[in-house]
């Protein structure tokens, strides 16, 4: 990213952290400047900007996807790949979970994002047959979710009109072995109306289009959508953008992919038709005005309910006196509003049903532990002309995520100063908590008054809870009405409407706007009868309403997300007619506003705008300090500090942190990097003269010539080492392998034990190397297991079922999985003491993943057992020891989590507390520490709660649940929280 720097004046600056100016005039410029030259990928640290170009571009093949694989996350320029794959490796490396938030306004590309994320992990991860299904499905839940979920709008011909948070789910290998989707607020009103040049969901219109003849006769329906009043009130169902027979002919193949048979498949189909016949039912009027269904054709399709008893569930509403039943009866206003609530009860539980099944096709039931990237599309900030119900939850969502998305950056960058010794300096920003609580505080929010209005007895109506809502809210400074405005304000408004400041700025909301569960229980579509199964029609429970089953579905996401590692892309509209190159500034410069882009920014640039570790600066600009060139010999940091020095650096301009410099201000990069660019070619110059001066004939002596010509293309070799094999290299490449070979024969390891003394390899044999490491410890490893006798390895079998047998979860799947002598991970060390741990002591060594005893922040490491102690060992270096004779007992729950506790006797306040730490060999693990520390009586398997002494004299607790999702978090009380 340093080296682009130089071509900041034409194409931009990759990261907006890195401008010179962070105002949102400089920020518009960049994006602009970007976007010209089809550069629609821009950083915020580690945020991706994305700007819809709405044409293709030739950067998402998969050749593109092998240049981003395993690449460091600043070294090539900004691209959705190198976001989706620096989750992953961090993911692999960590060992722990990680979700990426796409947000942005309709129209904006969410849904291309996440389909492009989903391609990058098919095509990169492992592959196997098996896995080869598995993603299969995920990446065909796709097209069946958009049929069902997805419409047009004004704004996009391919609007998702739900949220939608997917898991997918890695094994321990990097392997994407399953995945688990969770799905929010379907906009069920547009079933029964779409506004002016908008449609229904796809779905109806690919059967109706698309449908076999057969199949259509079967279901009571012409090819002709104009003959459905669901689906003719936007006067748009035919669209150009949009192949309905073809999209039918995807959304059929992808139905059984996910494994959804050919009779649920009828029958799911059966439900969407049934819903169109329910759009036709019209009612006429007797001479007092209420509702008749005279003409009934249309509900013999219905589901296979019978017609004349939903006949009666339209027209009659049942009051319950008593012991009494009395039919009142509707209304054709009435009439019409429960035929549209039925309409949209069974197509939102469908929905639901729909996602479940999808679900169940993903599921990996091996209970082992796995990682897990979440992918979070959910629709963006909404502001129409008219603003409804839907508009409010869904800007109470973007509220939400907002103030996660603030906490989360703002957490993320105060740890990352405290772990590189930095001095935190205090961020000024907009806290959005006000505007939550305004609308979610219990019983003073907007949603509890809403819930309010909608049960209490009496004529309650939409002006009734406008008028509660202005005697709790009066004096609240981010809401308004007509009747609480000023005189020029209350000219803006109607007085239905109320208007909340978001912190994306005003939106204005009109509030203007179970009888037939019995009916529908009874229906002869298995899936309708599944679908409304668990809803208790006799209930005397008070129902809870949409927007508090929202905000609940909210504040649970809310945890998901927290317990995870976050990365952001956010999607910008280039404007608002879908042209290829054109650049709405107003446009982009409201979202910029109301995602939060110039917040975040500030966030990123509170005190430095650019870090690196170490190494990788010294690498760089080492040419530009003759103390630096072309070898530094010593550490990393005083080479920099040496470097800096030299270039004249002022104190306030940078900070040396424990493992990265700081740099204050993007214009002293500036100058760094353009005093490289300089440096560069005077060295390019300077070997040119050197190569020419040694390549040129030497007339005197032939065996001279011949040396010069040796040297040249020695040289030559060695200058293109780095490319594929050619004329000019392939005599040196092939020195070098001979030379590797021979130190590495006079070198082998000789015990499976030693992992230190493997020659590395030149570039150009690093996969060969690594292929023959693998292979001399395969065969070492055999020589040793041929070794072990079968007795030993029943003994250990008999202490393992001794200790879990019936009394821990997961113990009958480990029966059948074989002991290893150890888990060691290859380790380079300067330490004596380690080196030594490893190559005499060492008894057994698996990796974990230890839990911090402040946050419980989720770390890899790797455990040692030896004859006395175990040893917590991070890069090489040796964190804690644990003797044996100071574990006075081992926890572990009673379901099929892998977390382990060792109990540590702690007297001392300042002495490290208990160990709590994640394992998944747990059974093999615990086994070899039993035997090894004389420990078999030590291990309790725990129900419920396992208390930890964090220090001496300080407790906590690890809680143990069940839950949809595998999760390991720090919980609201201070405990550690494990879902399984």
């Amino acid at each position: 990213m340093e080296g682009a720097l130089t071509a900041r004046d034409r194409v931009g600056i990759q990261d907006f952290v890195l401008l010179d100016e962070t105002t949102e005039a400089a920020f518009l410029s960049n994006l602009k400047k970007r976007f010209s030259k089809d550069l629609i990928y821009t950083y915020i640290g580690t945020l991706l900007v994305s700007v819809n170009p709405y044409k293709e571009l030739d950067i998402y093949n998969k050749k593109q996807m092998e240049v981003y694989m395993g690449v460091n996350f600043f070294e090539l320029p900004p691209h959705i790949y190198a976001l989706a794959d620096n989750a992953y490796q961090t993911m692999l490396t960590e060992y722990n979970n990680h979700f990426i938030l796409i947000s942005g306004e309709s129209g904006a590309g969410k849904t291309e994002a996440s389909k492009k994320i989903l391609q990058y992990y098919a095509v990169t991860c492992p592959s196997t047959t098996l896995l080869n299904t598995v993603r299969d499905k995920m990446l065909m839940s796709n097209p069946v979710l958009e049929a069902f979920g997805n419409a047009k709008t004004l704004k996009n011909d391919n609007s998702s009109r739900f949220g939608k948070y997917m898991d997918i789910q890695f094994d321990s290998q990097g392997d994407a072995v399953g995945g688990h989707i969770l799905n929010y607020l379907l906009e069920k009103s547009r079933v029964v109306h779409q506004n002016h040049g908008e449609r229904n969901f796809h779905i109806f219109y690919q059967l109706v289009e698309g449908g076999e003849d057969d199949l259509l006769h079967e279901l009571g329906l012409e090819k002709d959508a104009q003959h459905y009043n669901y689906l003719t009130q936007g006067e748009c169902a035919i669209v150009s953008s949009i192949n309905d027979r073809n999209d039918w002919k995807t959304v059929k193949n992808a139905l059984q992919i996910i494994n959804i048979d050919e009779i649920n498949t009828n029958h799911l189909f059966g439900i969407v038709a049934s819903v169109l016949h329910l759009g036709n039912v019209q009612f006429d009027s007797d001479s007092k005005g209420h509702a008749l269904l005279n003409n009934n054709t249309e509900l013999r399709w219905l589901l296979g309910v019978d017609a004349q008893s939903l006949q009666e569930g339209l027209t009659y509403r049942k009051i319950e006196a008593r012991t009494d039943q009395v039919l009142s009866p509707f209304t054709i206003d009435h009439a019409i509003y429960a035929r549209d609530a039925l309409a949209k009860a069974i197509y939102g539980q469908t929905f639901t049903w729909l996602v479940n099944r999808i679900n169940e096709s993903m599921e990996n039931k091996d209970p082992s532990r796995k990682t897990v990237i979440g992918l979070l599309d959910i629709y963006g900030f909404e502001v129409f002309y008219v603003n409804s119900f839907e508009q409010f939850c869904i800007n109470y969502c973007n509220e939400k995520l907002q103030q996660l998305f603030i906490q989360l950056t703002l957490k993320a960058e105060q740890e990352e100063y405290e772990a590189e010794d930095i001095e935190w300096e205090p961020v000024q920003f907009f806290n959005n908590k006000i505007i939550c609580d305004l609308v979610e505080e219990r019983h003073r929010g907007i949603i509890s008054i809403l819930d309010e209005e909608c049960l209490r007895p009496g004529d309650a109506t939409d002006l009734t809870f406008l008028e509660r809502l202005e005697d709790k809210m009066g004096n609240h400074p981010h809401f308004v009405t007509h009747k609480l405005a000023d005189k020029m304000t209350r000219k803006t408004l109607e007085r239905g409407d109320f208007r909340l400041l978001h912190y994306a700025g005003e939106v204005t909301y009109c509030v203007v706007g179970k009888r037939n569960q019995n009916l529908i229980c009874q229906s002869k579509n298995a899936i309708v009868r599944e679908c409304f199964a668990t809803v208790d029609p006799d209930s005397r429970r008070r129902p809870e309403t949409v927007a508090t089953q929202f905000k609940s579905s909210l504040l649970k996401l809310t945890e998901i997300l927290m317990a995870k590692e976050a990365w952001y892309i956010r999607c910008l509209k280039s404007n608002e007619s879908k042209q290829p190159g054109q650049f709405d500034e107003a446009l982009i410069r409201h979202q910029v506003k109301y995602l939060g882009l110039m917040e975040h920014l500030r966030v990123r640039r509170a005190g430095f705008a650019y870090r690196r570790k170490y190494d990788v600066f010294l690498k760089r600009y080492k040419p530009l300090c003759p103390a630096t060139w072309p070898h530094w010999r010593g550490v990393p940091a005083d080479g920099v500090e040496v470097l800096v020095q030299h270039l004249g650096y002022l104190p306030y301009e940078y900070k040396m942190g424990r493992t990265k410099i700081f740099i204050r201000h993007p214009r002293t990069l500036y100058a760094t990097e353009d005093a490289y660019e300089k440096c560069k070619h005077e060295l390019g110059k300077i070997i040119t003269r050197c190569t020419q001066r040694g390549s040129r004939p030497n007339t005197k002596v032939t065996e001279q010539k011949e040396n010069s010509e040796s040297r040249r293309k020695f040289i030559k070799g060695y200058m293109t080492r780095g490319q594929a094999k050619c004329t000019d290299n392939s005599e040196y490449l092939a020195f070098v392998r001979q030379n590797y070979l021979n130190r590495l024969k006079n070198t082998l390891p000789k015990t499976v034990l030693d992992k230190t003394t493997w020659q590395s390899p030149p570039a150009v044999l690093t996969e060969t190397s690594e292929l023959l490491r693998k292979l001399h410890y395969r065969l070492m490893v055999r020589k040793y297991v041929r070794g072990i006798t079968p007795q030993r390895k029943f003994q250990l079998k008999l202490l393992t079922s001794s200790i879990f047998k019936g009394k821990k979860e997961s113990y009958p799947q480990s029966v059948a999985q074989p002991f290893v002598d150890t888990r060691i991970k290859e380790i380079t060390s300067n330490q004596t003491q380690l080196t030594v741990l490893y190559s005499v002591f060492l008894q057994y060594s698996i990796p974990v993943i230890k839990y911090d005893r402040k946050g419980f922040k989720p770390r890899p490491r790797q455990l040692i057992l030896t004859q006395t102690a175990a040893y917590v060992i991070e890069e090489a270096k040796i964190k804690q020891r644990v003797l044996y004779t100071s574990l006075k007992g081992i926890s572990v729950s009673n379901l099929t989590d892998s977390i382990i506790v060792f109990h540590i006797t702690c007297e001392d306040p300042k002495q490290k507390g208990d160990l709590v730490m994640q394992c998944d060999h747990l059974f093999e693990f615990l086994t070899k520490l039993c035997v090894i520390a004389n420990k078999q009586n030590a291990v309790k398997v725990v129900q419920g709660s396992i208390k930890i002494e964090i220090q001496a004299g300080k407790e906590s607790a690890v809680d143990f649940t069940t839950g949809q999702e595998p999760m390991v978090y720090k919980a609201k009380n201070g405990h550690l929280m494990v879902v399984r």
